[in-house]
């Protein structure tokens, strides 16, 4: 099924993984215990930005990229009950 969000300028939409609902130790941690997931998949890619001398800047990420991010990075947005955070590419740290 295809992606209902298309992202505008420098911006990427990523799925998060799953939180971790058991400590390294085997404790079941409740939902208010978990923390908050840093990785994702990117679901979808912007066009890119346009600099001040008027060129597109394209994106050095593509779609499925495994990526890690900033805690409270994007703006986190629910579509057909799947999660998604919506970020500027420079909130991306890393690509796993």
């Amino acid at each position: 099924m295809a992606l209902k969000i298309k992202p505008l300028a420098d911006r990427v939409v990523v799925e998060p993984a799953e939180a971790e609902d058991v400590s390294a130790g085997g404790i079941i941690l409740p939902d208010t215990a978990q923390e908050k997931p840093q990785q994702g998949k990117v679901m979808a890619v912007g066009p890119g930005k346009v600099s001040d001398a008027g060129t597109l800047i394209k994106p050095s990420l593509k779609t499925g990229d495994k990526v890690l991010f900033g805690k409270y990075s994007g703006t986190e947005v629910t579509v057909d009950g799947t999660e998604y955070v919506i970020m500027r590419e420079s909130d991306i740290l890393a690509i796993l």
